[in-house]
């Protein structure tokens, strides 16, 4: 332990005089053990504060470590440390210091179809709502359901698998979730860093030297969020979780939670037979990727030989795709970058969306010249790419992507997206690709069930995609797997090198021509303030629908707009060379405006026509679409 101790303080000062970029002197080294009162046993930790004393303005910085050997300071680029007298390495403040006789809102926790919530101190204004006693009977209160559920034999013990993303309170809420699931008689196996994907795997994988398949899965992330996020998605054989089984599972957490006293949740931690089975699964999963491309190449062992590929995970569990299914590929995966986990996202937002996180894996892809980028958000069921010349494979131009590879497999299938796809996408899948373009609503997880009924009524269906780069295939049990959606774009580099018909990235760039993309596109995000006098005690969602209504009512005597003929969220509308859809969040007192034009002139034409409207409804934040159409 001392050893261990003196290696991550050496760790820490190297990693202080590289961030602050000063030199300095660790003048005082101390060790403590930090002890809760109430859960005494539970929260006690190894701390050990270094004192910092330097010329620089932050003198007597002070960090603390606490067990951890991954070095991980709240350096994030989003909150100045050179604004700070204090900061901590790692140093997550133990959730137990919420005291269990505070009432809990389980319901507000649900986030559609995941479990969210605040799970480290560290931003103002966010106080901790994932406790581990909380934590605890959400486990508790997945077992009964999962045992409701499959009604297994009195001899048999189901087992549930257990696999985090890279954040900070990972380990702490794996702990948690842990006893609650022992304790109701289920086994546990422990994962470790993992990817969502590779979660919902190990329910259908026949491995039993890898404990599988398991009867429940569960993710620890929160996908995107700020580094003091967590939550929770759940999975069994039949795939993830749905909103009603979300609120079942917290309904009965609640009722759970409610029995709790201190000497029990004591108990739970002290009590020797809990014990938890630790498992290397992700070599399963990879393996599984690596076979898939080699398959897809003819069986040629190294199909990937000769190209040049660079991975950015952004800190998250992404950073095994280079080296476990790239390299045994045969690619060159040089350039890579934030392949390590740092659940304080100190590079970038792990987030396809995000335009630091793409302008990241372009500058990686043009410094070393290579043939293919690939970028993860945080736990891997979301992807993009970028092609050789620094052009992003993202949003509408994934999908057409992706649908131009599925077609030529399956001619003539549905392609099923979310509601904010253009025009354009439409006709590129109808009439240069000749399928089918069903438009339906924002969710990963309504995309995904709108194609298996899709399919489930004779409507033949192979590929359901949101333009925030979650993907899901039938060939792959319906599953958003970020991976598996690169694996696809990885067969095609792999079968032109094979015929030796194209280089680099061009046959994906070919896959893509034709694909007519709008010179404007813009989201502005309409807030409703919950507490206005406007919504007369009503809540946000009858405010939004109201304001929906009334649009709806303005386009229909506007000649020059047109509403679309099938719609199933918000107010679609073309008009001026382009198209605006107004739809309500769903699940925060947002209005989200989606607007897309051939010019700025004609996108501001537009958003004149619906502040023309919103305007009227004084709960509504407008300041951002007054903005963006104010003429110079």
């Amino acid at each position: 332990m001392r050893e261990n101790a003196e290696f991550a303080i050496l760790q820490m000062r190297a990693l202080i005089f590289a961030i602050l970029g000063m030199t300095g002197e660790i003048v005082h080294v101390s060790h403590h053990c930090k002890r809760n009162s109430l859960f005494h046993t539970r929260y006690r930790r190894d701390n050990f504060v270094l004192e910092m004393l330097s010329t620089r303005p932050m003198q007597g910085l002070k960090l603390a470590y606490s067990g951890t050997w991954l070095i991980q300071l709240h350096s994030l680029p989003a909150y100045k440390i050179a604004d700070r007298a204090n900061f901590h390495c790692n140093a997550v403040t133990s959730t137990s210091d919420v005291p269990l006789s505070e009432k809990v809102n389980f319901l507000k926790l649900q986030n559609g179809s995941d479990i969210r919530g605040v799970a480290v101190e560290g931003v103002e204004g966010e106080p901790i709502s994932l406790t581990e006693p909380v934590s605890e009977a959400i486990g508790a209160a997945f077992a009964a359901w999962l045992l409701d559920k499959k009604k297994p034999a009195v001899s048999k013990r189901l087992r549930v698998s257990i696999g985090h993303d890279s954040r900070i309170s990972a380990q702490t809420l794996q702990d948690a979730i842990s006893r609650g699931l022992t304790s109701a008689g289920l086994d546990v196996v422990h994962y470790g860093l993992a990817s969502t994907p590779a979660m919902f795997n190990s329910t259908i994988s026949e491995n039993e030297e890898f404990f599988c398949p398991v009867d429940g899965s569960i993710m620890i992330t929160a996908s995107h969020l700020p580094y003091n996020r967590n939550g929770f998605k759940f999975f069994t054989n039949t795939g993830g979780l749905g909103k009603t089984d979300i609120k079942d599972i917290l309904e009965r957490a609640r009722i759970i939670y409610e029995k709790f006293s201190p000497e029990s949740l004591e108990e739970s931690v002290q009590d020797k037979s809990l014990s938890f089975k630790k498992i290397e699964y992700m070599t399963v999963y990879t393996s599984d990727l690596v076979k898939a491309v080699r398959q897809a190449a003819g069986n040629i062992e190294k199909p990937l030989e000769g190209f040049h590929i660079v991975v950015d995970a952004g800190n998250g569990a992404g950073g095994f795709f280079a080296a476990r299914v790239l390299e045994p590929l045969g690619a060159v995966t040089s350039g890579s970058q934030f392949l390590d986990p740092n659940g304080l996202f100190p590079n970038h937002i792990p987030n396809p969306e995000d335009k630091a996180a793409m302008k990241a894996i372009i500058q990686a892809v043009l410094n070393n010249q290579a043939d293919l980028g690939i970028i993860f958000d945080t736990d891997v069921d979301r992807s993009a790419a970028v092609d050789s010349t620094g052009s992003e494979f993202n949003r509408n131009r994934l999908i057409a992507l992706m649908s131009a590879i599925v077609l030529e497999e399956h001619p003539g299938t549905t392609i099923v997206t979310d509601s904010v796809t253009s025009d354009g996408l439409t006709t590129f899948i109808e009439k240069k690709l000749g399928g089918k373009h069903h438009r339906f609503k924002r969710g990963y997880k309504n995309v995904i069930d709108e194609a298996i009924r899709l399919n489930s009524i004779g409507q033949e269906t192979h590929l359901a995609i949101e333009t925030s780069g979650h993907g899901a295939l039938k060939e792959n049990h319906w599953l958003d797997d970020g991976a598996y959606l690169m694996v696809k774009i990885l067969n095609k580099l792999a079968s032109a090198r094979a015929s030796v018909s194209t280089s680099g990235s061009k046959v994906l760039i070919d896959l893509v021509q034709g694909l007519d993309e709008p010179a404007v596109a813009v989201e502005v995000r309409l807030k409703i303030d919950q507490k206005h006098a406007d919504l007369k005690g009503g809540s946000f969602h009858e405010y939004g629908e109201a304001v929906l209504r009334s649009l709806e009512n303005a386009v229909s005597s506007d000649p020059k707009l047109v509403k679309a003929p099938i719609n199933y969220e918000g107010v679609r509308v073309s008009g001026h060379g382009g198209w605006f859809l107004l739809r309500l969040s769903l699940h925060d007192p947002v209005l989200p405006l989606n607007i897309e034009a051939p010019s700025h002139e004609d996108a501001v034409k537009l958003g004149l026509s619906v502040l023309a409207v919103v305007k009227e409804f004084p709960a509504l934040d407008i300041a951002a679409l007054t903005k963006f159409v104010q003429i110079d």
